[in-house]
């Protein structure tokens, strides 16, 4: 792992050690206690005597039927779920893959710990029943390092200890109602790079057709969602200021609901485009870009909360009349919020609905994380460009870079500039609901920079992304 990589752990971990303050030592001087009474306990009572024939079938106690191996990383453990053909007892291998300290602790106080980069090995029997494990690193577990090794055959004696799996640097998915399902396929990555713009064209005739599609929204969790052309977020509409775009919906017949389309960056009725169409219709909205901006485009059919939430929005990207200066990449983030109902059923709009939200997950262009498995490419000291839009439905977003300054940002009209006066720049852009902005800046050296909303009660819950600079390690 990179030193890069390393840094980047290191930095969500400090995180998560702020948002788990109340978990206190004397906490972890309790359990400790505990476990020791329980290791006390269990080696004081006596084994009752086997019948000679299951003396004879078992494997002997101090035999080691198999070595279990098990990664460490900021905040999590993969695999988190684990099965043996039988109980008895195994080596643990635990491998620390992350920057800090973790442990692997059985109820039965069987504990095996490993600093950054160490590999540290200890026995444990397993009981039919299963072992649940966690890392006893006070906050670390809360954040979602659990897992549970079952015996093929028998239910784990807390199926619930375990945390879907998940990947480095982003912590494990967070706790839910919504069990996690092992066979969900894995997710499909959304290109965050931005559509060119036409500039020989003046008048955009686009297709946008309603598609209600199952789709994984993080590891292990897929929603039955509505979207615009088959993605979420929608597709990016791009244009410059001046021309006209004609939006022909579509709602197919095998549509379950009405559906309808508004465009924050036309000047329509709201009785007249914007009304929802049945399935199997379809109807015409034109308008004309008038001002220039980050435009979110949504569905409006009421509950338009439970449309939004269930993945019917988009960007629009209108430039000035003139275009935008040439830079070296650009790419499009729109953060939203997930608000899981059952698997493969619709988004919950009980939760969505909550006077105080707490979404399951806040993502960047609808999937969690993939950003983070996928970084986003530059080179070093390039011009990036990003467009970036709040979907909400009902979060604010404090959007970050990790390790750079922007320059320049243009926020619902109002500009910072690179030449500005007082030599200003800008460490975070608020955005509410609705409200989008373009951002510029440029990486200082080779290495990684985390993207984020700076709210990071939600960095845990899909909102992390990667930007990598060259080849990702600043040492080469």
């Amino acid at each position: 792992m990179s030193r890069g990589y390393r840094i980047v752990s290191l930095f969500i971990v400090l995180v998560f050690a702020v948002s788990v303050a109340g978990c206190t030592s004397g906490q972890a001087e309790s359990r400790n206690r505990s476990m020791t009474s329980m290791m006390t306990q269990s080696s004081s009572k006596a084994a009752p005597a086997a019948a000679p024939a299951a003396q004879a079938a078992a494997p002997a106690s101090d035999a080691v039927l198999d070595t279990l191996e098990i990664h460490a990383f900021e905040l999590g453990f993969k695999p988190a779920e684990l099965s043996v053909p039988q109980p008895g007892k195994y080596t643990i291998k635990l491998v620390n893959d992350g920057a800090i300290p973790h442990d692997i602790t059985f109820d039965d106080g069987t504990q095996v710990s490993a600093n950054g980069g160490e590999t540290k090995s200890v026995d444990v029997m397993i009981p039919a029943a299963g072992a649940p494990f966690i890392c006893s690193i006070p906050g670390h577990a809360a954040a979602g390092m659990k897992g549970t090794i079952t015996v093929a055959g028998a239910e784990p004696e807390d199926a619930s200890a375990a945390a879907p799996a998940a990947d480095d640097h982003g912590g494990p998915a967070p706790t839910t109602d919504v069990k996690a399902d092992p066979n969900a396929p894995d997710y499909v990555l959304y290109d965050a790079s931005a559509p060119v713009l036409k500039a020989d064209t003046q008048v955009h005739d686009i297709d946008l057709v309603v598609e209600e599609k199952d789709m994984t929204v993080a590891p292990g969790f897929v929603q039955h969602v509505w979207t615009f052309g088959g993605t979420v977020p929608g597709p990016v509409i791009r244009v410059r200021v001046g021309d006209t775009v004609r939006i022909h919906l579509k709602n197919p017949s095998s549509s379950s609901v009405a559906h309808s389309v508004d465009f924050h960056a036309s000047q329509v009725a709201w009785n007249d485009e914007m009304t929802s169409i049945n399935p199997g219709e379809e109807k015409l909205y034109e308008w004309t870009a008038d001002y220039a901006g980050v435009w979110m485009y949504h569905c409006g059919t009421a509950p338009a909360l439970h449309h939004i939430a269930n993945g019917m929005y988009g960007m629009v990207i209108v430039e000035p009349k003139e275009g935008l200066p040439a830079v070296d990449k650009e790419f499009t983030i729109v953060q939203s919020e997930w608000y899981l109902g059952p698997q493969k059923e619709v988004a919950s709009l009980e939760k969505a609905s909550a006077a105080a939200p707490a979404p399951d997950y806040v993502v960047f262009n609808g999937v969690a994380n993939q950003y983070k498995d996928h970084p986003l490419q530059t080179g070093t000291g390039e011009r990036v460009r990003f467009f970036v839009l709040n979907a909400g439905p009902s979060e604010d977003s404090s959007f970050h870079i990790v390790g750079t300054i922007f320059d320049t940002v243009i926020k619902e009209g109002v500009t910072l500039t690179r030449d500005n006066p007082g030599g200003y720049g800008s460490q975070a852009v608020d955005l509410a609901p609705a409200q989008g902005a373009i951002i510029e800046l440029t990486t200082a050296e080779d290495g990684l920079y985390p993207i984020v909303t700076h709210a990071f009660n939600f960095v845990g819950r899909g909102a992390l992304g990667l930007l990598q600079a060259g080849d990702g390690d600043p040492h080469n």
